[in-house]
């Protein structure tokens, strides 16, 4: 019997010897393989762009700007008001739109494409300022999708999976990519001391991303001033630059000709109600970020003055100045609390110190640990959003434990287009009333909170005299007069013998009503 030789020089005769799997090499095609799974899913949601929330919002503002882009005027309601969501990029959407002819739908989908392409090279340009690990990119985009908690909670502005998949066309997804983008290059302009052009435009994106989207440049903010403090004694050289780029952001945010910036400051109380619910359930919504604490716990203990506990430390002031004061609306800085811890439990798992010592052996059993239950806390907080497959996947092809997770969109409302014409005011109320302007018409109320309208009140009020059941004849057509209302649409029998002619029948029980 033979027996083969395993000696270098026998395994030299069939090839070289291999090298042994490294488990850091796992970990990277790991965190690689996961972040490009979900990068897949959202760009397949963007084809579908499933209509949840706030998407009609956006659609009827390119509406007024493709129409008009120097003077839309309210992009709800017939009048001439100007409106926050009129910013640099709507209006660079609105002009795409005009120009090319495009359904503001499809420009909605290449905006949504450019923000998450925009998010995901923010990250990695921020994340590589605070580690150089190959893997850290890939695990923070992971963390910062997944590490939520045990219930979905979709809201513009968080980046947990299921929330990006309804709000990825939004205006904020898009400011959240500058966001990081922003961090990162104010990071580089601080340890190379950039000269006053370099400052003088940092100014500027600051003063776009507070356009773009109000709450997230709060958040852009709190991490800019953490950056800041986080940089000591060497941001105090650049201090005269950085005063001269903050100046040119208030500048470029006072000239902003499209709505008064700082009147948004005076915001009454109308907000505070609609976010009330952002201080609720902080368990089940938040819980697996306490992960991301424990770690921020580990680097400060590292670093005093580590810009990601900085960041949150900041962020969490923040919020609960909102909880305490009753400024529920301040609960949009949330994020200025999470994005720091979840980017912290993503670092911790790839580990800093890695030198050789005596504890070096100590050190790797400690990133291992992490690293475990990081996994196990991303396989929770995915199996939490795992609805988001819904979006692209027929219903009766998911398994019944994640259909239950799936939240069905909204059903538009194209169908009264044949009928309604563009600039049209229809008579709605709900969500008819947030749905509609996105195709062109106007209600008569506007379907979201509008601080620059001043008759919003009245206009709410109007609108449920018009529905209430046993409103005279005559009192509609009244109403109809004064707003120059063309068209209602209501629940089938909700508004027989009102004198109104039904010309067509929708999904779940509506009806196209024509004025006489």
């Amino acid at each position: 019997m033979t027996v083969r030789s395993s000696s270098p020089a026998a395994s030299g005769r069939t090839g070289a010897r291999r090298s042994p799997v490294r488990p850091a090499a796992v970990g990277r095609t790991g965190a690689l393989a996961g972040a490009g799974l979900l990068l897949v899913l959202l760009v397949l949601v963007i084809v579908r762009l499933p209509w949840a929330g706030d998407l009609g919002m956006h659609a009827a503002t390119l509406q007024r700007l493709r129409h008009s882009p120097l003077h839309p005027g309210n992009p709800l309601v017939d009048a001439d008001t100007p409106s926050p969501y009129y910013s640099p990029w709507t209006l660079l959407l609105g002009t795409v739109a005009r120009l090319s002819g495009l359904s503001v739908f499809v420009v909605l989908r290449l905006a949504a494409a450019a923000g998450l392409a925009l998010l995901v090279t923010g990250v990695r340009r921020y994340v590589r300022t605070l580690s150089a690990h190959r893997a850290a990119p890939a695990l923070a985009l992971l963390s910062l999708l997944l590490l939520w908690g045990t219930t979905p909670f979709p809201w513009s502005g968080f980046l947990g999976l299921g929330s990006l998949a309804l709000t990825v066309s939004y205006p904020s997804t898009f400011t959240l990519g500058l966001a990081f983008h922003f961090w990162a290059s104010l990071t580089g302009a601080l340890r190379r001391e950039a000269g006053w052009p370099a400052w003088l435009g940092l100014g500027a994106l600051w003063a776009v991303i507070l356009l773009c989207h109000q709450f997230s440049g709060v958040v852009a903010t709190v991490g800019a001033v953490a950056t800041l403090l986080a940089a000591g004694r060497a941001g105090r050289v650049v201090w005269p630059r950085l005063g001269a780029g903050a100046a040119a952001g208030v500048v470029a945010l006072w000239v902003w000709p499209y709505y008064d910036f700082f009147a948004l400051f005076g915001a009454g109380s109308g907000l505070e109600a609609v976010h009330r619910v952002l201080y609720e359930r902080p368990a089940a919504r938040f819980g697996l970020v306490l992960l991301g604490v424990a770690a921020l716990v580990a680097r400060g203990r590292r670093e005093r003055r580590d810009p990601l506990v900085l960041f949150f430390a900041l962020g969490a002031v923040v919020v609960g100045a909102g909880w305490l004061s009753g400024h529920y609306a301040w609960g949009r800085a949330l994020p200025a609390a999470l994005v720091p811890a979840q980017v912290a439990a993503a670092l911790e798992a790839v580990g800093a110190g890695g030198s050789a010592g005596p504890d070096r052996a100590g050190r790797r059993r400690v990133r291992a640990g992490w690293a475990v239950l990081l996994a196990g806390a991303l396989l929770l907080g995915g199996w939490a959003q795992a609805g988001t497959m819904g979006y692209v996947v027929p219903r009766g092809a998911l398994p019944a434990v994640v259909e239950d997770r799936y939240r069905e969109p909204w059903t538009g409302y194209h169908w009264i287009t044949p009928w309604v014409r563009y600039g049209d005011v229809v008579m709605a109320e709900g969500r008819a009333a947030r749905q509609i302007p996105a195709y062109g018409p106007y209600t008569v109320a506007p379907g979201y909170p509008d601080f620059f309208l001043p008759d919003e009140e009245r206009r709410v009020s109007d609108t449920g005299v018009y529905f209430a059941e046993g409103t005279p004849a005559v009192v509609r057509r009244g109403i109809e007069r004064e707003y120059g209302v063309r068209w209602v649409v209501g629940r089938g029998g909700a508004l027989d013998g009102a004198g109104l002619r039904v010309v067509a029948r929708g999904p779940e029980g509506e009806v196209l009503y024509a004025v006489p």
